[in-house]
């Protein structure tokens, strides 16, 4: 496997001179802790004679899906298929719309290893570059984090069908007669009325949707470029050719990391002028957000009343994140980008000479090309694999009585606590119960254990746990038939001599008195 090279490096690391070797030794490693704990657990679903079915599929390569993935493998669920579209490498953010030259996680952190040391982004680094090597790393390349996630894809021999969407989601019965999911496969690229192709119609006992920050929605934009062409303007979200923007004014309109990330990568790519219109009146100081990774917030998050966890998240939703300090450093280094506070974009157009023109209560500014850090969006009916299933979920905001004002609660589902869909009305779509949401929206039901590095481990054990428990209680019958059907000998009954054992009692005759 062929690894890229840090993109960022804070401090000077050792040349790699046995790779192959060292990472050979890490996936022995690795396969010598699982022997030890008796992992993978063996395949223990009772099947009926020739199923067809997948007993999970998981929308998603990414970090998350990857997680879910290993996670049910190692619980002895066998029959798992990843469906990711982008082609093998590109999947999640990391090499596509992620700008950012270093992880804003600290390099420490487990991230997906599902409590084995040796599958720890750790070890595959030390396995390449020493210890020496790790101690000199400050923050995690953003490139190299994608090229663990490959190794770990490959290491676990996780099945991804790469270039491929999924869409139609709906709710099924099961030729045994319990429900269950059903979903169109398409081949990337294709449609429905190109030479004649069709999907691959396919069935699962649960689904789990691990696709990220967009998964629910899709990119906020603002009604403000209504009015634009639109080659003048993208979101960060899309790729982005910065480099045909040399020379050339580029805005930005957003804050966060997302906007700031952009800004340096135009500047880099040779942008003349890089401006960025922020509506705050200045960025937040402290990431209220990262005192919310510890194991109290991870396991007892849950088990707090909505009316309970709603002041915590009220506080973090109006703290604002600011943004990572290697991203300020970075904008900072470049002296074509102005940071412009304060600054709402109130209204675009187009000049007579063609150049956008923002305006901002401080004045008017002027560009050749716009993109927007404007976030995501929460909307299920912008999905079209859940087009069916959409009505029928319930959310946050349907809860009875409704919570105090606070937290806005659009666009958040009201999950069970493996992550499972709930429905509006009861018994109006059952399937839901085995769709499940494994993504930021997550959040106010299960707090922040989907999208980030620090919960990643734990949310996939929960979500894993979640299904393996329903998965056993829908074939509970075969289950107990297993047990009554079992016919191992433990006592084979020629462990002692046939003369030294006396089959029955006479009356009155007390144990002790048996012959031995």
């Amino acid at each position: 496997m062929t690894h890229s090279p840090p993109d960022h490096q804070p401090a000077q690391i050792p040349t790699v001179t046995t790779t192959a070797t060292g990472l050979a030794a890490l996936q022995l490693r690795l396969r010598e802790d699982l022997e030890r704990l008796d992992l993978p657990a063996e395949d223990w679903l009772r099947r009926p004679a020739g199923d067809p079915m997948l007993d999970v599929a998981i929308v998603g390569g990414g970090q998350a899906g990857l997680a879910a993935a290993a996670a049910l493998q190692l619980a002895g669920v066998a029959r798992v298929r990843v469906f990711d579209r982008a082609p093998a490498g590109q999947e999640g953010p990391w090499v596509t719309h992620a700008r950012m030259e270093v992880l804003r996680s600290p390099k420490h952190l487990a991230g997906p290893a599902l409590g084995l040391p040796s599958l720890t982004f750790r070890a595959w680094y030390e396995a390449q570059y020493g210890r020496a090597g790790w101690d000199a790393l400050g923050r995690i390349p953003r490139r190299q984090w994608q090229d663990y996630l490959n190794w770990y894809r490959t290491v676990l021999e996780l099945p991804v069908t790469h270039r491929t969407r999924i869409e139609g989601i709906t709710g099924t019965t099961l030729p045994d007669g319990s429900p269950g999911v059903a979903f169109q496969a398409w081949p990337e690229g294709q449609a429905e009325d190109q030479r004649g192709a069709q999907p691959q119609r396919l069935l699962a006992r649960h689904l789990v949707l691990a696709t990220g920050m967009d998964g629910l929605g899709g990119p906020a934009i603002p009604e403000l470029v209504d009015g634009l062409p639109r080659a003048r303007w993208q979101h960060t979200s899309e790729h982005i050719d910065f480099s045909a923007w040399r020379g050339k004014r580029v805005a930005l309109i957003g804050g966060g990391d997302s906007a700031l990330d952009a800004a340096a990568t135009a500047a880099e790519a040779g942008a003349a002028q890089v401006d960025v219109f922020v509506r705050d009146a200045d960025f937040s100081r402290i990431n209220h957000w990262k005192a919310y990774t510890h194991p109290g917030h991870v396991h007892g998050f849950l088990a707090l009343t909505p009316e309970q966890r709603q002041p915590l998240l009220d506080f973090l939703k109006a703290q604002k994140v600011p943004p990572a300090q290697d991203t300020v450093r970075r904008v900072a280094r470049q002296p074509a980008i102005r940071l412009h506070f304060s600054s709402p974009v109130t209204a675009l157009t187009v000049a007579a000479d063609q150049a956008l023109v923002l305006r901002t209560p401080h004045g008017a500014f002027s560009a050749d090309h716009l993109v927007l850090a404007t976030g995501y969006a929460l909307d299920l009916a912008a999905r079209p694999e859940l087009t069916v299933l959409a009505p029928h979920i319930r959310f946050w905001s349907d809860r009875q009585p409704p919570l105090a004002a606070g937290f806005a609660l659009d666009g958040f589902p009201d999950l069970e606590p493996d992550y499972a869909l709930r429905e509006k009305t009861p018994g109006a779509c059952p399937a839901l119960g085995r769709v499940h949401l494994f993504t930021a929206a997550a959040l106010l039901s299960l707090g922040k254990l989907t999208g980030d590095i620090p919960g990643i481990s734990h949310g996939a054990e929960r979500l894993a746990r979640g299904i393996v428990a329903r998965l056993y209680a829908a074939d509970r019958e075969r289950q107990f038939q297993a047990v009554r059907d079992y016919d191992e000998l433990e006592v084979q009954g020629d462990e002692w001599a046939a003369s030294r054992v006396t089959h029955s009692l006479s009356h009155g005759t007390p144990p002790s008195e048996i012959s031995r």
